[in-house]
Parts: C-alpha cells; structure tokens; sequence
C-alpha cells in the first residue's frame, strides 16, 4: 500500500533544508533550539519536516514525530503524547500529583528516550495545538525541561489568525536565541517548471508549465496534483482548485469515494475498525476501497490509522455535503466509537455528537473531558470543555448552575479573569445560584487575580458581611484578604487584618487559614514595626504547620519565614539554613517542583548575598531538576541570573532572563523589578548604559511597590548606570536623573519608621545611591563610599561592600589622597571578586589598577599606562582594525565609518567588538583615548 513518502520530487527546497538542518544542530546555552516552518496549506511544510528527520536520524539525533488535532479540544498534550506511543507504545497517564507534574513525567520520558543523544521532536499542524503543549514548548525551549531538544514545528499561516493563541507563543518564543521561524513560501515560476517536468516526464511545454503555475499560485500540492493531470490527460478541467479536486474525487470508484468522504469527516488518524463501524461495508470491499483511495494519493495510511493526505481535501467535500448527511455520518461515528470496548474517547465524542446535531449526548462526553483535563491540571483544556458544555447546556437546563460555577473557576484557573467574572455574574443571577458569601468570595479571588484589586478588597468585605457567611468561610476570606493587602504592600492595613484573620481561624478556621493569617501578620509585622514579634508568629505558624505535615501549610509557613529573615531582616545565614530545611521536608512529601524550588531560590539568593557563589550555583542546580513551571520557574530563573550576570556569563543571563519575560504574565515588583534591575546591571557590565537606563526606569514607572528594600536597590543601579555613562563621555539623562532622586527621596522618609533591621538594609543602599551621585557630579568624593563599605561589612555582604572599595580607591587615587589605604581596599575589593567567581567586577578592578600603577598581588599582572603600553596594545590589532580605531577617534559613527573604508555598518560592528576584547576596553572612548594616546 502506498504511504506519504510516495510523492513527487522535492524541488526548490534544498538551500531551505541545509538552514533548517543547521539551526536545529546549532543549539544554545541551554541545549536548545527550534525551528518553526510557517507557509500554506499545501506548500510543502509537512514534507519539509519529513526530510529534516530522515537527514537527522542516526547522526546524533534521535526523532520523535507528532501530529496535533484538528478538534479544537484535543487532550492535553496529544501530538507529544502520541509521538511517544508510537516509539514504545506506552505514554504518560493518569492523573498528576501536583501542577506540571504531566510536564515532568513527559520532558522524563524524552530525556529518555535521547540518551546521549540529541532530541529531535517534530511537530506537524502546530497551528491546532492544545494549550499544554505550547506550554510545553515554552517549557523545554526556556531550558526547564532540562532535555537537549531541538524542536521542529510546521504551522499552518493562514490559521493564524489575530486571537490566535500561538501567534503570542511565537512572538514570546522569538525572544531566545535559538529559535528560528522559516517562512516557507511557494515555488517560484521556474521551480514550478521544474516539478512539471519531472512529475509529467519528458518534455512539457512551456505554456502548459505556465498555466499550471498561474492556477496553483507555486504551491506545491497543487503543482503535483495538475502535473498529474496533465500527465494523465485530463484536461477539462476547471478553473479553481475546488472544481479540481471534486472531478478527481469524482472519479473515485463509489466505495472509494465514501471511505473519502468519511476519513473527511473524522478526527484523523481514522483507526481501521472506527472506520469499519462508519463505512457500511463488508472488510473485503472496505479494504479494496482504501486501496483505491491511497492509490488515487487522496488518503495516506500508517499503523496508526488514515488520514487525507491534504486538509484541502477535507475542507473542499465538507462543502458538497448537505446538512443532514453530515450529520448522520458524525452520528454513525459517535456510535462506532461508544460500541469501542475499553476507556471511551471522550473528546472524539464531544466532537462527533456535537456535529451530529446532538447535544444532550455530546454533554456527557464534554464534561468527563472536562474532569479528565482537570485532573491532568490541564485547567486550559478543562475550560474549553466546560465552555463547550455552557453552549450544549440550554437556559433552562437544570444542570447549568453547576456548570457556571465549573466554567468560571476553570476560567479563572487557566487566566481568564475577566470572562470568570462574567460567567460569575450569570451563576448569581440564576434562581439557584450560590449564596451570598460564596459569590463575594469567589469574586474577590477573581478581582484580585485580574488586577483590580480596590473592588477586590470591597468585595471580601461584603464576603464577610454577608449574613450566611459562615465561620469557615469567614476566617478564609479574612485571611484572603489580609493576603491581598500584604501583596498590595499595605502593611498597616495587613497586619489589622490579618491579626482579625488569625482570631477567626484560630476558632473557626482550617489550619491552612491559620498559616495564612499567621503568614501575613508576621511578616507584616516583622517589616513594619517589630522583627521580633513578627518572627515569632510566624515561627508559631511554622509549629503549626510541622504538626499538621500538610504540604500547603509547610510550604506557607516556611516560604514566608525564609524569605522574611534571608531578605529585609538579613539574617542571611539563618534565613538558608531555614529554606534548606523546609527545601528538605517538602520534598519528602512530593512537591519539590513547588515550594522547595522555591525555598531553595530563597536559600541560593541568601548564599549569593554572603558571597558564596559556587554554592549558590550548585543549590540552583538542584532546584533545577524539579522542573518548575510558571511562578516557581521564575523564582529560580531570577536567582540564577543573578549568579550568570556576576560571573559574566552574558549569553546564559540573557538566556534566563529571556525565559522570565516568556513565563511571566504578568507579575508584581516580587518579580519585576528584579527582572529589570538584573537587566540594567547586565547592560552596564556590557557598556550599555541607555539599556541600562530604560531597564530602571521602566522599574520606577510599572511600579507602586511600597517594598524600600527593592527600591532601594533599583535606584542604586539606575544613578550607577548614569554614573558609568558619564565616566564614559556619555551624556546623563537629566529627566532619569530627577526621577531616581525622587525616588532617593522617598526611601529617605520612609525609612525613618522602619524597624532597625530594615533600615540598616535601605541605609546602605541609600549610601550607595548618595556615592554614584558624587560620580555624576564629578566631585570624586570617597567618602560616601568609605561609609558604604563599611555598613555592607556589617550586613556581612561582601559584594556590594566590594564594590565600595573599588569606587573608594579609584576616587581616593584620583584626588590623590590616602592612596596606601585606596590600595589596601582596591587589593580587598579584587580579592573578594576573585573568590566569588565575579570576573567582570574583577576585570574592572584589574583596570582601574593599571591605570594607577597599583599592584593587586604576585600573581596580577599590571602593566604600567602610558605610551609605550598603549603602543604594545595597538600592536595587537590588524590593519583594517587600526583604521577602524582611527576614524572612531575621530567621532565617526559607525555608518560613516563604513562609507569611508567602503565597509557595510555590521562589519564595522564585528570590528569594534574585536577591537574593545584585544584592548580590554568598553566603550569608544576608552578605546579612543588608547589610540591617541599611542599617536
């Protein structure tokens, strides 16, 4: 029996190939890489996916092919899920202990199945993907997966439409360096010829070439089925691709042309005995009509089943047919499939009932798809199902009630706040609706995921209000809402209501709204007022928890104890030794992929802060092999890129960094203003210093945060960014500059209220920030930066006290007083660098030593500056590279640099990034003054 690779030649594609080739064994930081091919229908992806794997299969890679659905509501994963039953005929199933856990056990399976080897997973008719595995995808491809994976994807173009939810997939995705999107686009007039001629045999002439490429636009399938045509003699043919494909279809032998019709109407792959049941056919005469339809090249058959060998097909006879012989085919198939012993196909049900024109059949199915997926945490799936459902499910259905309070949890689930609310507002207008309290509950949650959180805040005061709002209820919205004003940054308020919370779940509440309040009131408490106080409820939440041996409670209580004393306390070593130990207990109790990865980013960015960088990094390599997903996964990205930018690790810091702003949807300053300070210290290290500045300010602007601590260190690194870009001749941002000093400002008043412990943090950040002011302002004053390293000696903070030093020495040097102390602090400062691993800081301080002839130790060596060091330099650089240094000296720019050696811009470019490697330099006019200072 024919199969897919019976088809025509592959004509115009081979440079395309060779590129999709190499960018699939070109694989980044992360061992990554993809290539999304997008076109047509019928311009050849699928044969291009098909070619790719045969090229890769047995050089270092090992392949996984999966096909996704065209349904709509396909189940959860469905083309990876196949993909691994067609290799061993097992797959991942039942229900998942925890959210993501299907992800894990799946990137389990696949790290498998490479072994050492690279893994190829492609992944035909992405465009119909269900929404766990684009989040898959995003997953591996952000390197959480921990899988060496190349990805090979096609994508139907035209179903890309503006909602489609895969255009925003692509859009996160092209952020990483490694991933390529193909556009495959038609053949061209004289490829079409090409595959004319070799379709056809013999000489063709050239009019009928041209026709055939006038009629098929250059698409491929089109171009093979008129060449077949012509090849065959056919030609009274009409004029567009339907009229085309209906003749051939016609002549079909009759049973032939109903098994077409039927694989047409099916969810492909069509099994052999659902088609029996469809087809009313003897097996002998069904066979033979197969037969004839793979040998007509309409259908493709594999051992998994039949299938059209093009959609178009599908899309064309879904035309010709009249209402009610759709209908009786989808019911023949509904019936064929309930009459399949074994689990029933829940979403080939759903879907055959529904065309079938049956709803009160396809409700059944659609709401046990619903529980399936949920139970899966496929919430995304579960609220297709669950909307479908509310469409089967009339006004006057008793059963709707129930389904509106399903439709808008699994809503608010899966993202959709808004439509949550909406579904919420129906279910509390029914007869039959919820009470009062329950309504206001579950709206405040929703209010306060959607970002509006004052009505939030309303609506948990009417929760409590309601009169049949009962103790247990109360003391959960109590404690939801002393949460939210925590979240808010409205510590006053927060502890008031969480002390309320806490009396209410203390008589009437579970012991997870115990922890919660308790949460909330301790930390509110510890950073506003009273550290000890605060500490201390929250250790009692800890003992609560530890008796309860629940993973919520444990999880709770020591997340927000390690946090609290590792961060704004700074109680550094106590606040690691806290998150390992509750790192320790939950994974004992199976949620290491939640609140021990988080413990642990907790316990990496403590060792980070005390300088140990090495330990650090293996804590985060750990936490790594959890796996995490969505918040977790930022957590612990946010702590490594941390470590990645001081070890000057650019490509893995813009990697994770990267895979952050893909993840997070959304976030608060917990997330953001890390994200986007670790992205100003990673421009400036790399002489970027409007990146830097636009990575601040976007802080200071998309935030209301209350939080001093990290706003204390974004307007460290904002007037440390204007500081760099004045040392390098750069202008300052006047406009930043007013800002940041607002913000300096506010740090000033607020601290004064703040417990002692708190303010020594802030206090050395506003010393740091009083420090870079006197750079901006040319004043070389190093006293400020004496006082800030010693206040980070005493937070035993060796990095940011470090870098005090550094600045201390070099305006000590420069205004020429204490230099033997300026050298004592420049040798610690390099000293602490080295030990930690931070080789930019180190290289800074190794040059701000050569160019005061200080020696750092033994085993430094640092040339003295002057002429002939600078002439030693230049000897370095190649002719062409001399003449590009020459013109920047002179002010060029980099387009009138190019002009003038008769060079293109981006070679210019590739010349200066070698010339600033061989200098050691950062910006132009570091290189500049080292040219003329040869001259």
């Amino acid at each position: 029996m024919a199969r897919q690779g019976d088809e025509g030649p592959l004509v115009g594609r081979t440079g395309t190939l060779a590129d999709v080739q190499s960018n699939l064994r070109n694989v980044g930081p992360g061992g990554t890489a993809a290539v999304f091919v997008t076109g047509e229908s019928g311009v050849g992806k699928s044969r291009l996916l098909r070619e790719t794997a045969d090229a890769l299969r047995g050089t270092g890679f090992s392949v996984l092919f999966g096909t996704c659905l065209d349904i709509g509501d396909a189940s959860p994963l469905h083309p990876v899920l196949q993909a691994l039953r067609r290799l061993d005929g097992s797959a991942p199933a039942g229900a998942a202990d925890d959210a993501g856990a299907l992800l894990e056990r799946v990137s389990r399976d696949l790290r498998a199945i490479a072994g050492d080897q690279q893994l190829l997973l492609v992944l035909d008719d992405l465009q119909w993907a269900d929404r766990s595995t684009r989040q898959l995808l995003l997953y591996l491809l952000a390197g959480l997966g921990d899988v060496r994976v190349s990805v090979l994807a096609a994508i139907r173009a035209e179903a890309l439409h503006g909602t489609h939810p895969l255009r925003r997939v692509l859009a996160e995705l092209r952020r990483l360096r490694s991933v390529r999107v193909v556009d495959l686009a038609p053949l061209s007039q004289e490829q079409t010829r090409d595959l004319v001629t070799a379709i056809v045999g013999g000489t063709v002439a050239l009019e009928d070439a041209d026709r055939v490429f006038k009629r098929s636009g250059g698409n491929p399938f089109v171009v093979e089925e008129l060449s077949r045509d012509l090849r065959d003699g056919r030609v009274e043919l009409s004029d567009t691709l339907r009229e085309i494909f209906l003749s051939r279809v016609d002549e079909l032998p009759p049973n032939a042309h109903t098994v077409v019709h039927a694989i047409a109407a099916g969810v492909e792959p069509v099994e052999h005995a659902v088609l029996a049941g469809v087809v009313p056919l003897p097996e002998d005469q069904l066979i033979e009509a197969v037969r004839a339809a793979v040998t007509h090249r309409f259908v493709a058959s594999d051992r998994d089943g039949y299938k059209l060998r093009h959609r178009l097909v599908a899309e064309v006879l879904e035309q010709e047919v009249l209402p009610a012989e759709a209908a009786s085919l989808h019911r023949r198939y509904a019936e064929t499939l309930e009459s399949v012993d074994g689990e029933p196909d829940n979403a080939r049900l759903a879907f055959h009932w529904q065309r079938a024109g049956e709803p009160d059949r396809a409700l059944t199915p659609v709401v046990a798809s619903a529980r399936a997926a949920e139970r899966m945490y496929g919430f995304a799936e579960a609220h297709r199902y669950w909307t479908i459902a509310l469409q089967l499910a009339g006004e006057t259905d008793h059963r709707r009630t129930e389904l509106l309070g399903h439709a808008a949890e699994s809503a608010h689930q899966c993202g959709e706040h808004l439509l949550a609310l909406a579904r919420l507002e129906e279910l509390a207008g029914r007869p039959d609706a919820p009470g009062r309290s329950e309504l206001h509950l579950r709206r405040a949650r929703y209010l306060a995921s959607a970002g509006r959180s004052a009505t939030a805040e309303i609506e948990y005061q009417r929760a409590l209000e309601a009169p049949d709002c009962t103790p247990r209820r109360r003391a959960s919205a109590a404690a939801y809402l002393a949460e939210l004003l925590l979240h808010l940054g409205r510590y006053a308020d927060a502890n008031q209501h969480a002390r309320e919370a806490l009396e209410l779940a203390a008589v009437n509440g579970a012991t997870t709204d115990l922890v919660r309040a308790s949460a909330a009131l301790g930390f509110s408490a510890a950073f506003r007022e009273d550290p000890d106080a605060g500490l201390a409820v929250i250790r009692h939440a800890v003992e609560i928890a530890e008796r309860s041996g629940h993973p919520d409670d444990l999880g709770v209580a020591y997340l927000h104890l390690a946090e609290l004393l590792a961060g704004p306390l700074n109680s550094i070593e106590e606040g690691v030794l806290v998150a390992r130990r509750g790192a320790d207990l939950l994974a004992a109790r199976g949620v290491g992929r939640t609140y021990q990865t988080r413990l642990l980013a907790i316990a990496a960015k403590g060792l980070f802060r005390n300088g140990q960088w090495a330990e650090a990094y293996a804590v985060l390599e750990t936490a790594m092999r959890n796996h995490p997903s969505g918040a977790d996964a930022v957590e612990l990205l946010l702590a490594r890129s941390q470590l990645w930018v001081g070890f000057g690790e650019v490509d893995n810091a813009r990697r994770d960094l990267d895979a952050v702003a893909t993840l997070l949807a959304g976030g608060g300053a917990r997330h953001v203003l890390p994200m986007l300070t670790l992205r100003a210290g990673l421009a400036m290290w790399q002489g970027e210093h409007a990146e830097a500045r636009a990575a601040v300010q976007r802080g200071l602007t998309e935030t209301r945060s209350d939080d001093l601590v990290l706003l204390g260190v974004l307007a460290w690194h904002g007037l440390r960014a204007e500081a760099e870009a004045h040392v390098a001749g750069q202008p300052t941002d006047a406009g930043a500059l007013r800002r940041l000093r607002t913000v300096v400002d506010r740090l000033v008043k607020g601290v004064v209220d703040a417990p002692p412990a708190v303010r020594a943090v802030v206090d050395g950040y506003l010393d740091l920030c009083t420090a870079e002011l006197s750079r901006v302002e040319d004043r070389q004053d190093p006293e400020p930066w004496a006082r800030a390293a010693a206040i980070w000696d005493r937070r035993q903070q060796p990095y940011p006290a470090a870098y005090a030093r550094l600045r201390h020495a070099e305006a000590s040097l420069q205004r020429r007083v204490r230099r033997t102390s300026a050298i004592t602090g420049l040798r610690q400062a390099y000293a602490t660098a080295t030990a930690m691993g931070a080789r930019p800081f180190a290289n800074e301080i190794v040059g701000v030593a050569q160019r005061f002839r200080v020696t750092l130790g033994d085993d430094v060596q640092v040339l003295p500056a002057g002429p002939e060091r600078a002439a030693d330099e230049l000897s370095t650089l190649t002719g062409r590279e001399r003449e590009v240094l020459a013109a920047v000296a002179e002010g060029l720019t980099n387009r009138e640099i190019g002009e003038l050696l008769f060079i293109s811009e981006r070679t210019v470019g590739v010349h200066l990034g070698h010339i600033f490697d061989k200098l050691q330099v950062r910006t132009r006019v570091q290189a500049s003054r080292v040219f003329l200072t040869a001259a």
